[in-house]
């Protein structure tokens, strides 16, 4: 699959046409939300969250409201700026979840309460990077804190992948899922939604 680096720099209006996605579904009245509303009942209130894969923002919004402190990183520029500019109360950087040592000022070392991947972020990441990414942010949540990541298991990055990375970062799942609404995995799920804790 490819990553969204490639997808963008083959169709450079590519980030645009994402962001006006979820307008419209906003306009069409439909529920964007599911992912926010599993993350706010995992978390403390006030809690310090760290979105992964930001992208415009659209689940820091709704937690943001929830009286979260949101830091948002997401490779793409632009629509790292789309998350500035409407959501001023947030901390929105562009870096790599998958660079090597990455930069403290774009990619802010935490710790967080809570880090939070929601999208199909990480199948967007190189395969090579995949582990690294994990581990930046292992490295960033708090000793109590909780990682939720949730990503379609059918994009070249397996549950099994996924959760020896996670172990190699010192992470144990917690709970798993096969939806943001909770639903029950087994082997023959599609989806998966992990929630992970420090070793």
């Amino acid at each position: 699959m490819p990553t969204w680096n490639d997808i963008v720099a083959a169709n450079p209006d590519h980030s645009h046409r994402y962001a006006k996605r979820w307008d419209v579904f906003v306009a069409q009245g439909r529920d964007i939300d599911g992912e926010a509303r599993l993350i706010d009942a995992l978390a403390q209130r006030g809690s310090r969250m760290l979105d992964a894969g930001a992208g415009t923002g659209r689940v820091g919004a709704y937690l943001l409201k929830k009286g979260h402190s949101v830091t948002g990183v997401d490779v793409d520029p632009y629509l790292v700026s789309v998350a500035q500019n409407r959501l001023p109360d947030g901390d929105w950087h562009v870096a790599d979840l998958g660079a090597e040592s990455p930069d403290p000022q774009d990619f802010p070392e935490g710790p967080f309460d809570i880090i939070y991947s929601a999208g199909n972020v990480f199948p967007f990441i190189a395969p090579d990077h995949r582990a690294t990414a994990v581990a930046n942010l292992s490295s960033r949540l708090a000793d109590r804190g909780r990682m939720v990541l949730g990503f379609a298991l059918d994009r070249g990055y397996t549950a099994q992948q996924f959760l020896a990375d996670a172990d190699a970062a010192g992470l144990t799942p917690q709970h798993m899922f096969s939806s943001w609404n909770a639903d029950p995995y087994d082997e023959t799920s599609t989806f998966l939604v992990a929630v992970l804790t420090r070793n």
